[in-house]
């Protein structure tokens, strides 16, 4: 009992800590946003609002959970769109990637399963901007970086460096307490368990995948890509699994984004929709990796 304790222990620090560039990166950009680039920056991301989409669903293949994480809080920030933010989340693999050089997976089969994600990424956030900016007719909520800061008591006037250090340890600490126990969560029901789920079959598979891809942490994408090479889930299934699966990149945006908790339950609604109805496609075209 005591070894796995310190198992489950020893993951939770090492997931957490290979998060600490990303986090550290991402609030000093956000820093450097708001105290030396001004309005005029704030201007150019507002024009460049549109093409998000395409950038989050290219930069999301990076094989790492950090750029979900950087995504939901540049979305907090107000500086991306809901639709950039769902790409991110849709295209982003965490560790399928190195699962699948791991175990010799043909180099055609990697990159058509990540070019797909991101085709998948792409369109879904085009459309989520298109019917929450469009026909919803909500402006982009395009808001000074401050605000965050004033929200989380950061200090910001300590400077770029330490106001950015600060925000990452308040968040780390969240990772690693919410890490810890989904690590615990997944040791004691056992990867076994989830794969006598019936996952082979249509509609159904795809539904019971998103909603294992859903859990924040970078052990969904593990469970989904290992079911998949040992037979037991199907191509439909792993896609929507590996689609749902943003890392801890939900658990940042409800953390961060914490006073519209409406908007982040329609979200993560739209996310596992999202993947499911890209899973049922795979399916339906019979199409195989």
């Amino acid at each position: 009992m005591r070894d796995i304790l310190l198992t489950i222990v020893g993951e939770a620090f090492v997931d957490t800590v290979r998060l600490l560039p990303f986090l550290f990166i991402t609030y000093l950009v956000m820093e450097w946003l708001e105290h030396r680039t001004g309005s005029r920056t704030q201007a150019a991301i507002r024009r460049a609002g549109k093409a998000g989409p395409f950038i989050g669903g290219v930069l999301g293949i990076v094989p790492q959970c950090g750029f979900s994480v950087a995504a939901a809080n540049l979305y907090a920030g107000g500086v991306i769109t809901a639709g950039t933010l769902i790409a991110v989340f849709l295209s982003t693999s965490d560790e399928m990637l190195p699962i699948f050089l791991s175990y010799s997976v043909p180099i055609h089969t990697i990159l058509g399963v990540l070019a797909l994600k991101m085709i998948f990424a792409i369109i879904s956030g085009l459309v989520l901007d298109f019917l929450y900016h469009k026909l919803i007719r909500k402006e982009i909520r395009y808001k000074n970086i401050h605000i965050m800061c004033e929200s989380e008591h950061c200090h910001c006037e300590e400077g770029i460096f330490r106001s950015a250090l600060r925000h990452t340890l308040q968040i780390i600490l969240f990772i690693f307490l919410i890490t810890l126990v989904l690590n615990g969560l997944l040791t004691g029901i056992g990867a076994e368990r989830l794969s006598s789920l019936v996952f082979q079959m249509p509609v159904l598979g795809e539904l019971l995948a998103g909603l294992v891809g859903l859990i924040p942490n970078c052990a969904a994408s593990v469970v989904i890509t290992q079911m998949y090479l040992q037979g037991v889930m199907g191509a439909g299934p792993m896609m929507t699994g590996l689609l749902a699966s943003a890392g801890v990149g939900v658990l940042i945006l409800c953390r961060m984004n914490k006073r519209h908790i409406k908007q982040n339950v329609l979200l993560i609604i739209f996310l596992y929709l999202a993947s499911v109805s890209w899973g049922i496609l795979i399916d339906f075209l019979g199409i195989a990796f």
